[in-house]
């Protein structure tokens, strides 16, 4: 059964919740914005996933997470953040 934008980004930020290292952050956001570019999704629902995605991002608070969850939620937003410039650059 496939996936909505929404459901996907769910688990997205799932797995970077409970990613074990940085490294591990990185790998799953590549396979992610890979996985939407091989799957021909329109280059302006890239970009929204990335906005949608930074924004709920932003929404935790340290409180509510232990210290490797909120450091992945930080290296997350960074990464997202560049894939955004990145985005902007290259749509100019």
């Amino acid at each position: 059964m496939p996936l909505t934008i929404d459901e996907y980004r769910c688990k997205l930020i799932t797995k970077i919740l409970f990613a074990q290292s940085p490294d591990e952050v990185t790998r799953f956001i590549d396979v992610a914005m890979k996985s939407l570019k091989d799957h021909k999704v329109n280059g302006y629902i890239i970009t929204r996933f990335v906005t949608k995605t930074i924004h709920h991002l932003g929404e935790f608070s340290p409180i509510d997470h232990n210290a490797q969850q909120w450091t992945n939620i930080k290296l997350a937003r960074k990464q997202f953040d560049y894939i955004r410039q990145q985005i902007n650059v290259t749509a100019k």
